[in-house]
């Protein structure tokens, strides 16, 4: 693209019921108007096509929930000529856990080792002869986060009570990895920008916050960061964030990755600043962005931090800055590193399309391909998983209570739960369909809402739980 060729039409990608990670303050200076298209789920998908070619969009930007990855894959073949950001291949881990370990596996990425068995006669077999403890996940569906969906089973029994009442399909079996923490790393172009520790309560081995996991973001290894990077490269993404053990054993694993995930507007911010760049062929230019930044801005209280946009740093010069940076070294348990060195070495760089499908869903699509039929099994007793059908995609589940009146109803039905509570909740998401989202995520940041104690926290997301599974 030369100079002063036109820049390309940008389009932001929204999908109802679903929080948004985008708006157009995200890209902040960007001259020319900003689309927006909506995905209204059931049989919207001939509308919404049509729609991005009316506005012609070259370029959209948005996540895709698991629900509707299928619908999208087929969206984005009719619409050659667009680049969807991130792209369905980059996004093929946030379909599902499953997705996650096969995405680990062609890329010799350190996993837990895992077992996925669509065959609940196989999978018994299994652990009939396990070795425990074992860790099963739910795979698919509306709600992966939170850790609600994480359990250790400690004999074969715990394990075939769990899928008989959890109805999990398919199996999703790990060796469970005692772990000192895990740690959550974001990158911008491979870039780490921001990284910190879960650590789980005394006694406990989640780490989640939101069941009583702490945090901390000082010191985080070299390797973990490197790790981090390779899978971000791997995938081929804008944008990423990481989930990586660390083991008592010394090891780092990855335990997720995908392009959704929670994070402060200033780092939406900055990965807009990086779209910016990449598609204005440097009109804009590239965000700089200090790698272990996130120790000076933890610092800040999290109410302010929260409000805080456009956060902007100074590159180091060495004709200026070498007497501090210059000698400035950062210490870490794998070693001592100088800051300069490090911002060098973990560069933001741009990310490139193949012009091919890495995982088309003819191949890859395992929960169409073995969508399970009612069988017979005195241990485990599974249901059919819905087919990768648009009409079926939709989140029609949601819709029950996302008027404010209902949601209301049933969250200050929770003891520690009143209305000035409920207000605060409805205050951080900014609307009923946001919470709904929020909490089918786990609980996304309501760590940060005051009055909410992790034992209130727990309370809503099981209630909500529960309420899916009434129906």
């Amino acid at each position: 693209m030369a100079r002063n060729s036109k820049l390309p039409t940008l389009g932001l990608l929204y999908l109802d019921y679903v929080l948004q990670f985008f708006d157009t303050s995200n890209f902040k200076g960007w001259p020319d108007k900003i689309e927006k298209v909506t995905y209204h789920w059931g049989n919207d998908k001939a509308r919404l096509i049509a729609e991005i070619k009316r506005k012609k969009i070259d370029v959209l930007i948005g996540n895709v929930p698991a629900t509707a990855y299928e619908t999208f894959r087929d969206i984005s073949l009719a619409l050659p000529h667009v680049r969807f950001v991130p792209s369905l291949d980059t996004q093929f881990s946030n379909k599902s856990k499953e997705n996650v370990t096969r995405f680990a596996w062609k890329y010799k990425i350190p996993v837990p080792k895992t077992r996925i068995f669509y065959n609940p006669e196989e999978g018994e077999a299994f652990l009939k002869k396990a070795h425990y403890p074992k860790i099963i996940k739910k795979s698919y569906g509306p709600s992966n986060y939170g850790g609600y969906f994480v359990h250790k089973v400690d004999s074969f029994n715990e394990a075939t009570a769990l899928f008989k009442a959890k109805k999990y399909y398919p199996m999703y079996i790990q060796d469970f990895i005692p772990m000192e923490a895990d740690i959550r790393v974001m990158l911008i172009g491979h870039k780490p920008v921001c990284a910190f520790w879960r650590r789980p309560p005394e006694g406990k081995w989640l780490t989640n916050t939101s069941q009583g996991g702490s945090m901390d973001y000082h010191d985080v290894p070299k390797k973990v960061l490197d790790l981090a990077v390779r899978v971000s490269k791997a995938a081929k993404a804008e944008y990423w964030a990481c989930d990586v053990a660390y083991g008592k054993d010394g090891k780092v694993r990855i335990l997720e990755c995908a392009t959704a995930f929670a994070a402060f507007p200033y780092i939406r911010d900055w990965i807009g600043q990086y779209l910016m760049w990449k598609f204005s062929d440097g009109r804009f230019p590239k965000p700089h962005i200090p790698v272990y930044n996130w120790e000076e801005l933890s610092k800040i209280n999290k109410s302010l931090l929260r409000t805080m946009r456009h956060i902007t740093f100074g590159a180091y010069s060495p004709s200026y800055d070498g007497g501090y940076f210059g000698k400035k070294k950062k210490v870490l348990v794998d070693g001592e590193y100088y800051l300069h060195a490090l911002d060098e070495h973990y560069a933001m760089e741009n990310t490139l399309e193949t012009g091919t499908q890495e995982w088309p869903s003819q191949t890859w699509n395992y929960q169409g391909k073995f969508a399970l039929k009612p069988v017979r099994s005195t241990e485990v007793v599974m249901t059919p998983i819905t087919p990768s059908d648009e009409a079926q995609e939709s989140p029609a589940q949601f819709k029950k209570i996302l008027g404010k009146k209902a949601l209301k109803k049933l969250l200050t039905s929770i003891e520690g739960v009143g209305e000035k509570k409920f207000d605060r909740i409805l205050e951080m998401y900014g609307s009923p369909e946001a919470v709904a989202e929020a909490l089918n995520q786990g609980g996304t940041s309501l760590e940060h809402i005051k009055g909410l104690t992790t034992k209130i926290q727990k309370k809503i997301l099981t209630l909500w739980e529960e309420w899916h599974q009434k129906g």
